[in-house]
């Protein structure tokens, strides 16, 4: 069993940074990405790093946002910057034992409970 737990949300002003973190504990595995809900709206992806290191971004959050892995810390962390209001959603991270998953829900089985992130205009 994996277990997943984000921190790091909050509420901040249109065009400010933030960085989630999202610590892993449990066993193994190899892919790991963050989601996210906005009010009314399906869940989407935000960013994948999978298990052969390779990244896919959402169009919607390139050259903003920025994934990374802390193996050592099993840690993952998304740095956002350049927050738009619509970027105002729950945020989930995710992980996976496949090696090469497509950013998408349903081929994640590990979620965590999620961190809202606010962004004001």
């Amino acid at each position: 069993q994996v277990q997943l737990a984000e921190s790091g949300g909050g509420s901040v002003q249109a065009g400010g940074p933030l960085r989630l973190s999202c610590a892993a504990s449990g066993a193994a595995i190899f892919s790991m990405a963050w989601f996210r809900q906005a009010p009314g709206k399906e869940r989407e992806g935000v960013a994948v790093i999978r298990g052969d290191g390779t990244i896919i971004y959402a169009d919607s959050v390139k050259d903003r946002f920025t994934i990374s892995r802390d193996d050592a810390k099993n840690t993952l962390y998304l740095q956002m910057d350049s927050l738009k209001s619509e970027d105002t959603a729950m945020y989930y991270c995710a992980a996976t034992r496949n090696y090469l998953p497509p950013l998408t829900a349903t081929r994640f089985a590990y979620w965590g409970q999620g961190t809202r992130v606010t962004v004001s205009s």
